[in-house]
């Protein structure tokens, strides 16, 4: 027996009825049972030593008192292993995303004579990162200052150890079990990946010098100032300020990194227009090992954004998986009935849909909330790369607004429906926290209008001193030989 094709609007209403059976489904059984939850907001009590423990066998404090509590500072503090342990192999986890998964996803779908200049931005862009992440951007996004940038106190990354022989440091606020130096590496990993992200929206076309002016400039100018906004210990979106104006909640990117990379590339496109010409992925093998890598590599990238090894870490890992594979055969089933088959680019491309929605919400919600959220990412984000684009008639060329901005965005205003406060310590709208709704929306409508303003600022700027675009002769040989002598063979 043959399946029929349905119809757009037979697809539309079969979707729209699946999401809201399982929307209401969820209502009854999210998990409001705390037994095997972790409450964030409750610190846990240090354990009593025993009547008979001489006075010199008890343990030290965990860190020093600071003589002036106001500024938030930690001193001399004596890491955890555990935790310092599972940060470590998140780092390598999330840095393996960018080289080589993003390098192998993105690689396989361009053209053959585009392969080099693909991967080596992922890798250019993972250097410089890294470097400006050393000068100043770790310092304007992870430091206080205001709740619009941080400060300057870790420039150079000064002071960052107290004493290393002693195992002795003085940890930033945000991860004080674990030693800053390794959280200032899981955090660059992420202020790698965001910008490579961008990346595939203006693949094929743009001028390796302007990729690298835009790149360390967008870096400064917009994902240190939004990094600090969300995740700042004074940023004015931060759920973890006491004081911020609107407390959104993104436990590892949805806003910071897939809304903004999302958004920077919807700018590049309008600025550097279409392509000359394109054609399908040359190797669809390279975007499944690179679409494999990511899939891996998310899971230091989410349950790595608990900071610790605890059971909010656990429950992040678990969701990612969920929602993943959720998104990935979604997405796989809306391909087959509307175009008559399943693809290997499609389903991967679904699946890191499912990534990117979970992403804001897995610290936050449960196995049943990540579902839906998964199954949601599959039929938005198709919608996003192919009537979308289609729509407005911009070439988007490896779909990073279409998936990244488009699925972060659900994710993020899904996380203030699917939110479990036994989980994560915030409510939901199932919780009857319908406000935690409005303020997901608000933050995904500035990170929106301020990246893309001081983006086509900075695109503008560049395109007028050095030019944006690759010339149309070297547009149609490839860029590999052009730009950097060297070809696939």
């Amino acid at each position: 027996m043959t399946l029929k094709k349905l119809t757009r609007a037979g697809l539309v209403a079969l979707a729209l009825s699946a999401l809201g059976g399982a929307f209401f489904a969820a209502s009854p059984i999210v998990d409001h049972s705390s037994a095997y939850a972790q409450a964030p907001a409750a610190a846990p009590a240090a354990p009593a030593a025993p009547a008979a423990a001489p006075a010199e066998a008890a343990a030290p404090p965990a860190c020093a008192p600071n003589a002036d509590p106001k500024k938030a500072i930690l001193e001399k503090c004596s890491p955890n292993s555990g935790d310092t342990a599972w940060m470590m192999t998140s780092v390598a986890l999330v840095l393996m995303m960018t080289v080589p998964g993003l390098g192998l996803f993105y690689g396989g779908m361009v053209r053959k004579k585009n392969v080099g200049d693909t991967v080596m931005t992922s890798f250019a862009i993972t250097c410089l990162i890294t470097i400006l992440w050393v000068v100043c951007t770790y310092s304007l996004a992870f430091t206080n200052g205001s709740p619009f940038i941080g400060g300057l106190s870790r420039a150079f990354l000064q002071n960052i150890v107290s004493d290393a022989t002693n195992s002795l440091g003085n940890p930033n606020p945000l991860a004080a079990t674990i030693p800053e130096t390794v959280y200032i590496c899981f955090q660059l990993t992420f202020a790698i990946i965001t910008p490579a992200l961008i990346a595939g929206a203006f693949a094929e076309r743009m001028k390796f010098s302007a990729m690298l002016w835009f790149i360390g400039l967008w870096a400064i100018l917009v994902y240190s100032p939004v990094a600090h906004w969300v995740w700042g210990g004074d940023g004015f979106l931060s759920s973890g300020n006491s004081d911020a104006w609107v407390k959104v909640l993104d436990f590892a990117g949805g806003t910071v990194v897939h809304v903004n990379s999302g958004t920077a590339g919807l700018a590049a496109c309008i600025m550097l227009g279409r392509r000359k010409d394109s054609a399908p992925p040359h190797n669809m093998v390279l975007t499944f090992i690179g679409a494999a890598l990511l899939w891996v590599g998310w899971f230091g990238f989410n349950a790595g954004s608990a900071v610790t090894a605890n059971m909010q870490a656990g429950m992040a890992m678990a969701v990612t998986q969920f929602a993943t594979a959720a998104a990935g055969f979604t997405w796989m089933l809306v391909e087959w009935i509307l175009r008559g088959k399943p693809t290997v680019v499609g389903i991967c491309t679904g699946a890191v849909a499912g990534l990117v929605a979970i992403t804001p919400a897995s610290g936050f919600v449960g196995p049943v909330g990540s579902l839906v959220i998964g199954a949601a990412a599959g039929v938005v984000c198709y919608w996003g790369v192919s009537g979308l684009k289609h729509m407005f008639g911009y070439d988007d060329a490896l779909d990073a607004f279409g998936v990244h901005a488009v699925g972060g965005a659900a994710g993020a205003i899904l996380t203030g429906v699917f939110a479990v406060e036994a989980y994560g310590g915030t409510a939901g709208l199932l919780e009857n926290n319908a406000m935690q709704v409005v303020n997901q929306c608000i933050g995904v409508g500035i990170v929106f209008v301020y990246d893309f303003i001081v983006s086509l600022i900075i695109l503008k700027i560049i395109d007028i001193v050095i030019g944006l675009r690759v010339k149309d002769e070297v547009e149609r040989e490839g860029l590999d030989l052009a730009l950097h002598g060297e070809a696939v063979q």
